[in-house]
This record gives C-alpha cells, structure tokens and sequence, in this order.
C-alpha cells in the first residue's frame, strides 16, 4: 500500500478539518498516512487520527488585520508570502529526504508539491473575489493562481461543477489554463448527519484566524446569553483549556472534537457562523435550512460568499459591525437554505475511485 503525505494551510481550522474524511478513506483502504502540517490544525488532525505520523511544518503567516483593510495589506505583504512559499519548499525537501512518499496532498499550501512525487492540490477558490476598484488584481489572480496551480498534477474542488449546485459560485470556476486537470469532488466535510432530536435552539460558531476570531467572540458572547432558549458556544480553540458550563441552557466550550461538533450541529434548529467555504459545506451536508452568516470583515471570499447565499436567498447574512442578533435572526427565518447535494461520503468515494487509486494501486 502507499504512503500518502498530507498537508493543510493552517489559515483557521477548515482546511485540516475537511482533509478528515480524506485521511480517513485513505487509511480504511490501508495506507500510510503522514501529516505535515503547524498550530491548531496540526492539533485538530492529531486528536483526529493518532495513529498517523506528524511533523511540525510551518506554513506562512495570515496577512490579516483588526479592520477591513484586507486587500490592502494583503497585497503589501505578497512579497513575505512569496518568501514564505519558498521556505516551505525548502522545508519540504527536509522531510522528503527522511522517508518516502508515493502521493503529496497539499490542502491550500502552495510550496508543497515535488517534481518526483505526483502532488495533488485542494482548493475551492480558483478565482478570487476583489472589490470591484480592484477588478485588474482579480484578473492577474486568476492568472497566477492557474500559473500556482501548473505545479500539480490534479487540482481537486470541494464543489460540485459551476451551475445551481456550486456552493462556491464563481470562485470555484477555472479558467482555460487549469480546466483539464481539475477534479470537482463535490462537499467534503468531516461532519457527517446524524439520526439525533433537533434539541438545541442555537450553536454558536466561532471560529477563524486571529484577531479576527476574537472579535467575533467579544461581540456573540454577551448577545448570545440573552437568546432565548438553549444555546451552546463552540470557541473554536483546541489549545484553550476545556469548556465550561454557565448554565443548564447555555454552554461555551473552548473546543469541540469532530464528534462533539457533529452531535452539537445535528441537534441544532439555528446556527450562527463564519461564512467560511468549510462551514458552509457543513450546512450542506446537514440540510440545515436556518442560520445567520457573519463574514469576516474584509475577507473578500466570505464576503462573496455571504452575499452570493443572500441574493439566491439560502442564507440570511450580515456585516460584523452592524450586527443585531436578535433582529437578524428574525430575519434569517425568511430563508430556504442549500439545494440538496451529495454528501461527502459519496463524494470521497467516488474522489478515491477515480483519482486517488490511481497514484496507490
């Protein structure tokens, strides 16, 4: 059998958390599976899977910021970005030379392909989202995103292809460049339905990079203990020492395994998130028909992404700083929720059939 290296972005906890059921397909058919990745999804996939081998594999750092300036410094430090995708290369090669690979998974990492290894490459953004003043950087993304993406051998979409059912809209629509080697997989998410009574009336989700993610957590904290009903917290932190219990009706607990969110997202009749790609193949997969959306600010694919569910009328969304839970809330019942898709177990099966086996068997 083969040994598989995997590696996720560690930009928040959605790229090594929808990696899950790859890793687990992957080891059900009895291959060696090495994770290479750095901080909370490191942590994630370690807790998930401790019979595989790890390896601390920096990645580059988020260019993110406390206000909506984004783009700005975003494009200000592309040259520390560029510098960090080499690091990773040379990083790479250190961990090449200590065993041996028959496949590389990159999860949104740009540097981690080899020339000898077939390298396969997880993205569901192959065209970026720019406010409009800046519609020549959209243009020159797209064009070095496919230049990126020439490094790997297949380039796999957790979408289904452009039409009604994209979850990701234009972002996961490629242009000539990339067309040929792209594998749309459909969602693929380690969050799985389950037969349980819909018993919570709120979850809570707060999750992301820093600082972001605490903002968020300053705002919904306070707001949300004064829903009525029950609600529980998810603070989106494994590191963070283990939950609490404020109440018999509200619970915040610091980090939820797979498990424990999966139940908690299952019995929920309302959730309150990111408007995150990896989040949303959640509600999908679930068939959750209420939830409130809050982007990032000035993340232009959450924003995207927020608006793009808002105009085909799935989900309710609203800017961070406007924010009236109790109001958007209200608001978010006047919505129908995702079309149905395939789920993800029909997803990895057949992405193992027809692509994976390939490079192992």
């Amino acid at each position: 059998m083969g040994h598989v290296l995997v590696s996720p972005l560690n930009w928040g906890l959605g790229h090594a958390t929808r990696d899950i059921p790859v890793i687990r397909t992957l080891l059900s058919r009895g291959h060696d599976v090495t994770v290479a990745g750095h901080g909370n999804a490191l942590s994630v996939l370690e807790q998930e899977f401790p019979s595989c081998t790890f390896c601390d594999f920096p990645d580059y750092s988020v260019p993110l910021s406390a206000n909506r300036f984004f783009l700005a410094r975003f494009v200000a430090s592309s040259p520390l970005l560029l510098k960090g995708i080499a690091e990773e290369r040379r990083n790479l090669a250190a961990i090449l030379e200590e065993d041996e690979y028959d496949l590389i998974i990159s999860d949104n990492r740009l540097g981690v392909y080899s020339d000898k290894i077939p390298s396969l490459f997880i993205t569901h953004q192959l065209h970026y989202h720019l406010p409009l003043v800046a519609w020549p950087l959209e243009l020159a993304g797209a064009w070095l995103n496919a230049y990126l993406h020439e490094k790997f051998n297949r380039i796999i979409v957790p979408d289904n292809p452009p039409g009604p059912l994209s979850l990701a809209g234009k972002l996961s629509r490629a242009g000539d460049l990339t067309r040929s080697r792209l594998c749309y997989a459909g969602i693929l998410t380690s969050t799985r339905r389950r037969e349980v009574r819909q018993d919570l009336d709120y979850l809570v989700i707060i999750s992301g990079p820093e600082p972001q993610r605490t903002g968020l957590e300053r705002i919904l904290l306070p707001a949300a203990a004064d829903l009525p009903g029950s609600v529980a917290i998810l603070l989106g932190s494994p590191k963070a020492a283990s939950g609490t219990e404020h109440a018999d009706r509200f619970r915040v607990l610091s980090y939820a395994s797979t498990e424990e969110k999966e139940v908690l997202m299952n019995r929920a009749k309302c959730i309150i998130c990111r408007s995150g790609y990896t989040t949303m193949m959640e509600l999908a997969e679930l068939g959750k028909h209420r939830a409130l959306l809050i982007p990032t600010p000035g993340q232009p694919e959450q924003e995207y992404l927020a608006g793009y569910y808002e105009q085909n009328g799935w989900f309710h969304a609203q800017e961070q700083h406007r924010l009236d839970l109790a109001d958007d809330l209200r608001t978010a019942d006047g919505f129908k929720g995702f079309p149905e898709v395939s789920v993800t177990d029909e997803n990895v099966r057949r992405l193992y059939d027809d692509v994976l086996a390939g490079y192992l068997e």
